[in-house]
């Protein structure tokens, strides 16, 4: 018996080797035909299923869909909508008339690596801004060279550096700075190296209630608010900052004079308190 003969149990008793293959042939193509015809018949009801659903119907469907994608902390993908909709809702068409729908509204439905969500529409996205001050705490270190700035203006970095005995880290300055509390008034012409001179600034008055910096609180007064020792070391003083420029001042450098001196030395170990 050939191979032909015996395939799956089918007769091709008393059938020639072409006669058998005709007949192969044709119980082949007819298994194909009903293969196809199962598929047609199943996409057929998933048309119908999904045509059955009126417009009132999918009305609801896309206030559901709407619903669970306003509460959704995370965009929600095909699946994860569908699961949570009537069985056999159109999720894709769905999904096409929430995004029409909210195409011209204040926030948009987008769609993310396949998920969707809703985003501020960007042309609107500017009313959610809110500037807010946040209060910021000045270290010990910035507030120690704030006082020395205060008393000693206009003064440098070394002229920091000897009162406090420690180097001066270069965040501390650039708080003072930020704050607007601190200002470069010019580079010292007498030294070499011109360094930067620093002061106070009328943001510092206002902000500490000072009308000039000849009104900042003297020995004695230091002495009655006990911030000072009464045992004092002999010599001790409490020096008189200058409010003007003094002739000390010059013409501030370039970026690159400023740079050098101001920011220099990034891989200095901080030694600031």
């Amino acid at each position: 018996m050939t191979d032909i003969e015996a395939d799956a149990g089918r007769d091709f008793q008393g059938l020639d080797a072409r006669e058998a293959q005709e007949a192969l042939a044709d119980e082949l193509t007819s298994d194909s035909e009903e293969t196809v015809s199962v598929k047609d018949e199943s996409k057929d009801q998933k048309t119908a299923a999904s045509s059955e659903w009126s417009e009132e119907d999918l009305a609801a469907h896309m206030r559901m869909a709407e619903a669970l994608l306003f509460a959704a902390t995370e965009p929600l993908d095909h699946k994860s909508i569908e699961d949570r909709l009537p069985q056999g809702a159109d999720i894709a068409l769905i999904i096409e008339r929430l995004t029409a729908d909210y195409a011209a509204r204040g926030v948009n439905l987008k769609t993310v690596d396949n998920k969707w969500r809703f985003i501020t529409a960007a042309d609107v996205a500017h009313v959610l801004e809110k500037e807010k001050v946040q209060q910021r705490r000045l270290s010990r270190a910035a507030l120690e060279t704030l006082a020395i700035i205060a008393y000693h203006q206009p003064c440098t970095r070394a002229d920091i550096e000897d009162v406090r005995g420690v180097s001066v880290a270069k965040g501390s300055l650039d708080q003072l700075l930020e704050v607007g509390w601190v200002r470069m008034r010019g580079k010292r012409q007498d030294v070499p190296g011109r360094p930067t001179l620093y002061g106070t600034t009328e943001a510092f008055l206002d902000h500490f209630s000072i009308e000039s910096i000849q009104d900042l609180p003297g020995l004695a007064d230091l002495k009655a608010a006990g911030l000072l020792d009464a045992r004092l070391p002999p010599g001790f003083s409490v020096p008189s900052p200058l409010d003007d420029d003094g002739g000390e001042e010059g013409e501030m450098g370039d970026e690159a004079e400023f740079a050098q001196d101001f920011l220099a030395d990034e891989t200095e170990e901080n030694v600031d308190a």
